[in-house]
């Protein structure tokens, strides 16, 4: 059964960091390109970044340059560092691998991500 967990979401100030984790389990990690995506609130949930599983990154507009996508095969995990964060983050963060149109896996919890002074 795939699992999806994700982590390291809090309160931080505008212009601070944060690092998420996804620990995933259930199924062949290396072998599927893995995502962050966002939903906040009133919004629909977008694309926040995406990592191959050879390591080639793709991110959303706004998130070039201040995020970085990363992944470890051996501990199937993927991350998503976070820096000069804006109110405009503010969002609950999840992973999952990407497909045409869709996701391949449910949803886990997410991880919520709050930027606020």
């Amino acid at each position: 059964q795939v699992q999806l967990v994700e982590s390291g979401g809090g309160l931080v100030q505008p212009g601070g960091s944060l690092r998420l984790s996804c620990a995933a389990s259930g199924f062949t990690f290396s072998y599927y390109a893995m995502s962050w995506y966002r939903q906040a609130p009133g919004k629909e949930r977008e694309l926040v970044a995406r990592i191959g599983g050879g390591g080639v990154t793709n991110y959303g507009d706004s998130m070039k340059g201040r995020f970085t996508i990363s992944r470890d095969n051996a501990k199937n995990m993927v991350f998503l560092q976070m820096n000069r964060l804006n109110p405009e983050d503010t969002a609950v963060y999840y992973c999952n691998s990407p497909t045409n149109g869709g996701v391949l896996w449910s949803w886990g919890q997410g991880t919520q991500v709050t930027v606020s002074s």
